[in-house]
Parts: C-alpha cells; structure tokens; sequence
C-alpha cells in the first residue's frame, strides 16, 4: 500500500468538539486563572474559606427543584451505577453545597462561609451563549437565619466586581424578595399550590422586562405573545386588573438624590411596594426584609449606585425562599443583532432556606450567590481591565539540540536553567536549527541557548536574545548584513550561562 493510501486509511476518524462545548488556549486559561484569584481574594477578605465537591452526586441529591427524577437526563447528564443508582453530574454548585453540608453539619462552623469554583453541566439544546458545560464561582452563608447575611452577599458582590477591574458605575447589585412575589401573587389570586404553574409563567414573563418591556410583559401575562420569528408564547391568562397589579409593582424604581435623606426615601418606596401586596402577610414580611437589606447596605456605604431593590429580579430557580439578587453590568454592548443593549447579569443568587433542610430533620437557613465565569470573563474583556488583557507570562528559554549524540549534554545545561527557577525546555523534536529557531519563536521564548561542537570544546555556550534580535531585524537591510552582525548572540562560559540567561530576562521583563 502506497505511503498516501496509508495515511488516508489512518485519518478516518474526524476530529470534531461536541456542541456546546469549547477549548481553552494557554492565554485564556492564565488570563481566567488572574480574575479567579481576585475574586478568591474578595470573598476570603470577607472570611469565606474554600471547599471543592465532586462533578459527581446522586441524581437525588440534586433536588426536586431542578430535574424529574422520573426523567433524570431531564436537565441533567445521568447515568446508572452497577447498583443501579442513578448519579448526574452536578447542574450547579449549591445542590452539593447542600449535602456537603448536611453530611458534616456536626463539624462545621455555624455560620459556615465557604467559596467553591468549579465547572457545571447543563443537558439542554445549546446555542449562542448556552453551554453545556461553563465554570461558576460560588461563595454561601450556611446557618445564617438574618437578612444581615443577605446584604453581606450584595456587599462582597460589589467589591468583588470592583477588585477584577469593573468601575463603580458600570454596575448595580439589584435586590429583590421572592416573599414580595409571592405576597404579590396572592393579592392577583395565584396563592397555593394548584397555581403553581401559572405562578412560574408570571415570575418567567416578570424576567423578561428588560428585553421586551412593560408592552411585552403585558401579553404574556394575558393571552400571549408572538414574537419575531412567528413562535407563540402561551401567556398566563390573567384578569386586566391583575396584570396592571403587577405592572404597577415592577414599575418601581429606586433612585434617592445623592444629598436627600436616603433612609426616608426607602420608607417611601417601599410603602408604594406595600399597597401592591395588599394585605399578604408573607408580601409584607418580603418588603420588611427589603427595608432592613437596603438600611444595612446604605450603613456599610453601600448606597443605591451600588446595591439596590429592583422588583424586576426574579431569579429562576424555585429553590429561593426570600431575597434574590443579581449583579448587572450597566455598561453598553452592541449584540447580535447590531442592537445597542446593556451588559446585563454576570452573578446571581438569593436564599434557599429549605435546600440543605432536605437532608435534615430541622430548617437550616442559608444565603449565597454565584459568579458566571465566562459571562464575567467576556465582560472584563469589553471594559480592557488589565487583568485578562495584561502580558501573557513569558515563554520557556529553548535549548537548541544540534547533535543529537550530546543529549545528555543539553539536558545538563537545561537542568541547570531549571534549578536556577528559569522556566526552560529542551527541544525535543527531531528538526534542525533552522525549524528549531522557528519553533522557539512559536513558544514565545526570550531567548535560545545554543551549543555546536566548537561552544561544547571551549565550554561555552552562546545565547540568543529573541526579543532583541527581533528589534535589531526590522533596521537590517539585507541577510549578508544580518549574517554579519549576528544582533543579539553572544558567547557566554558555561558557568555563567544562568546569569547571562538573568540579565536578558531582566532587560525584558524586569526583576
């Protein structure tokens, strides 16, 4: 068989990445890597310690609030263990927070503050912007039973996006309360449990008042809405009255003047919340917890241009039983579609009092929220914050092997670069000087280090300045003259290879 024949045979499997999934290059991967450390930096300022849980948990342990354990690939990765148990891969960090903490609750801390970054998996149709696989970053407050831990979570929310480069006005922490929600739901008639459905069309339709305003709003809490494409949207089919209810309710906006009286403008605001609940004890309880949230804040110098109520965050998972907050850049982007939008939400979360109470036999209350790692790393690229568009780290010096009979040799010089705590390499190809040289300049190395017969007789070695030379060859004319000046290569002893290697780091790059 022809050497052709051959390698068409051998390259019959297509090299393609599933859907929804993507690759990582070295500089994404360091420029995540600088932003995940700030963010660890603010919530450990804030006295949270780490904790890391497996991919893997019991598909019930996941809860009935995300997928049907009658149909557990519903949502979710599942599959079978050999004793027939059905495991998932975990669809968010709080779910094996949860069991985390019910399984050592004797042994923790009370409160317990942890932070756990890590990827999540989504069994869901992707498409633009959803993926099936995305990193979070999760920082909770277990045993916590007061809106203090609430308003904790907005305070450290906000630091946390000032500390990875986003500017004090280019976003906004919007707090809500699913207690007001539902407080509102049953001033409309939408109390209990057999108006469960209707109840998530209305919240669902509510999360759609940035993007389709008050009009669009309007007919899905009605009939319906058509969009765009000619798809229909079942509505949820309420009275006019009830939807002017809830229209009146999200139209409030928290905006104090800089010198009024920001605590009496709260009183204010929140009364106009309170005759939309009407009489709902549960609404009134969710509005007293805004008020004391939005106190807290404003004590702590977190004022309304930092943290603020907002009747519009929803939050759509049903496990939140009191505040929710998102963190919403304000600056604007243009989309797909060519539309001048804002931002929008890079984190999220809210209280789930009853999600770690499923393993026990008593409540335990518990706050947090979670960071959209991607989302947060895009955004940070739009606003050019020198955490993820700083230098990349300099690439490794490359030891040339010229004669394949001295590998030991180059390995020694190699050895000693490492031991000096110079990141190096030893070039392990089978290419000559030529191709190794382009090799180098392809790893971004600073320098190569170069040693021929004649260096290895006189116990030299030369070096190479990459950077130097690059300079110098943009004022050279012609290669004679470039074969003549050699810009940038010296001959240095062995011994005082690591020094020399020193000093053109140092030119470069400084220390």
């Amino acid at each position: 068989m022809s050497k052709p024949a051959k390698a068409e045979k051998a390259a019959t499997l297509k090299p393609r990445l599933p859907r929804g999934l993507v690759d990582r290059g070295p500089a994404e991967i360091a420029a995540t890597h600088r932003m995940l450390e700030k963010i660890r930096e603010s919530f450990e300022l804030y006295g949270f310690e780490a904790v890391e849980t497996p991919f893997i948990e019991y598909t019930e342990a996941l809860g009935k609030f995300l997928p049907d354990l009658d149909r557990p690939n519903e949502g979710v990765f599942s599959f079978q263990d050999d004793d027939e148990s059905w495991l998932s891969l975990r669809y968010d960090l709080t779910a094996p927070l949860a069991r985390y903490v019910a399984e050592h609750f004797d042994a923790l801390p009370k409160p317990y503050r942890s932070y756990r970054a890590g990827y999540v998996f989504r069994n869901e149709k992707p498409g633009p912007g959803r993926f099936r696989q995305f990193m979070q970053f999760d920082a909770d407050i277990v045993g916590a039973p007061t809106v203090a831990a609430d308003a904790e979570i907005c305070m450290m929310a906000a630091d946390t996006l000032e500390r990875v480069g986003i500017g004090r006005g280019d976003y906004v922490v919007k707090v809500n309360n699913r207690k007001v929600l539902d407080g509102v739901m049953e001033a409309i008639g939408l109390g209990g449990d057999d108006q469960a459905g209707r109840r998530l069309t209305v919240l669902r339709a509510i999360d759609k008042l940035d993007r389709l305003g008050p009009d669009g709003v309007r007919l899905l809490l009605g009939p319906g809405r058509k969009d765009e494409s000619g798809d229909f949207t079942k509505g949820a089919g309420l009275a006019d009255e009830a939807i002017e209810r809830i229209l009146r309710y999200v139209a409030f906006q928290a905006s104090p003047t800089d010198g009024g009286d920001r605590l009496a403008f709260w009183e204010s605001f929140f009364g106009g919340w309170a005759e939309v609940v009407g009489s709902s004890e549960t609404g009134r309880q969710g509005i007293a917890e805004l008020h004391a949230i939005m106190k807290l804040c404003e004590a702590a110098g977190y004022g309304h241009d930092r943290v603020r109520a907002d009747p519009s965050v929803v939050r759509g998972l049903e496990y939140y039983t009191g505040p929710v907050f998102e963190a919403e850049l304000t600056f604007p982007v243009v989309n797909e579609d060519g539309q001048t939008v804002r931002f929008g939400s890079v984190a999220g979360g809210g209280r789930y009092d009853g999600l770690v109470g499923r393993f026990r036999s008593e409540p335990v209350p518990a706050t947090g929220f979670s960071v959209g790692v991607s989302r947060l790393f895009s955004a940070l690229q739009v606003v050019g914050s020198p955490i993820v568009s700083g230098k990349s780290a300099p690439g490794p010096v490359v030891v040339l092997v010229l004669d394949r009979e001295e590998t030991a040799a180059y390995q020694a010089l190699v050895a000693a670069l490492r031991q000096a705590g110079i990141r190096s390499e030893l070039y392990l190809g089978a290419s000559g000087m030529k191709a190794q040289m382009k090799y180098a300049d392809r790893r971004g190395a600073p320098c190569v280090v170069i040693q021929g017969s004649d260096e290895r007789a006189k116990g030299e070695v030369q070096i190479k300045d990459l950077i130097e030379g690059a300079k110098a060859a943009n004022a050279i004319a012609s290669n004679a003259e470039w074969k003549a000046a050699r810009p940038a290569q010296f001959s240095v002893p062995v011994d005082e290879m690591v020094a020399r290697v020193r000093e053109v780091l140092g030119r470069h790059y400084g220390g």
